[in-house]
């Protein structure tokens, strides 16, 4: 194994609630043993882009209700190209030569996968994504 490669794997945290089987299909698999821990580790990073996103193109995206800032969200992943090719540069950039060979055979049904996750995740933080303090004196 190569420095990179040992070390990508190394700073990847465990999610103990992913369940490896037999059972499962390969993109299953590649979900779980990597593109959830790369997302798990870059969320922070990923909620940093979200914020810039927002701040770029819709700061009204503070004065909507929940339901709105779902849809919004939904929609920026959907349909916004240039940030969901962002979003998919910050995840398969920590991937290994070896996972990226297996992501190319299969990239459409794992970015699927991919965007849905990040989707889920800047959901279940949209309580941080608040007005940023120096907006509010405006």
């Amino acid at each position: 194994m190569n420095p990179r490669q040992s070390g990508l794997k190394a700073i990847r945290p465990e999610i103990s609630s992913s369940t490896i089987n037999d059972m499962m299909c390969s993109d299953e698999r590649f979900q779980n043993l990597v593109i959830r821990p790369i997302i798990k580790l870059q969320n922070d990073l990923i909620i940093e882009v979200f914020r810039n996103y927002v701040a770029k193109y819709k700061l009204a995206f503070y004065d909507f209700s929940l339901e709105k800032r779902i849809n919004y969200i939904e929609n920026a992943i959907q349909r916004d190209v240039k940030f969901r090719n962002s979003l998919k540069g910050i995840i398969i950039g920590l991937f290994t030569v070896e996972e990226y060979l297996i992501y190319i055979q299969n990239s459409s049904a794992l970015n699927k996968r991919m965007m849905g996750i990040v989707k889920e995740r800047l959901i279940s933080n949209i309580q941080l994504f608040e007005r940023p303090k120096i907006l509010n004196a405006v």
